[in-house]
């Protein structure tokens, strides 16, 4: 099946580049999911599970889900504000800085 481009128009060829791209997408998958099986063939082949070769759950790649830091400094102004030193300062942080305090002096 050959299609002669230099004979479509530009909305022809956006929707023959588009149909394309589709394929491409859905030839990949496929692929993706026979490379899976064998993989998970090879696996048990040699007697072991998914979770013994490549650990326990499949999500968050090493991240911790839902820790929370200690808070590294303290308004002294109001010491019920803290900050862990993460994300964006906060308001009272940035006004002290500005007053002529010093991080270290916020420091917990």
């Amino acid at each position: 099946m050959a299609v002669d481009i230099k004979n479509l128009n530009h909305n022809q060829l956006n929707d023959l580049i588009t149909k394309a791209q589709s394929r491409q997408q859905e030839l990949r998958k496929e692929k993706v999911a026979k490379l899976r099986d064998k993989i998970h063939a090879l696996i048990k082949a040699e007697g072991f599970s998914f979770e013994d070769v490549f650990g326990p759950g499949r999500g968050g790649k090493g991240r911790r889900a839902g820790g929370t830091v200690a808070p590294k400094y303290r308004n002294p102004a109001d010491p019920e504000q803290t900050w862990s030193g993460r994300g964006k300062r906060p308001r009272w942080f940035n006004d002290a800085l500005k007053a002529g305090k010093k991080e270290k002096d916020l420091a917990i």
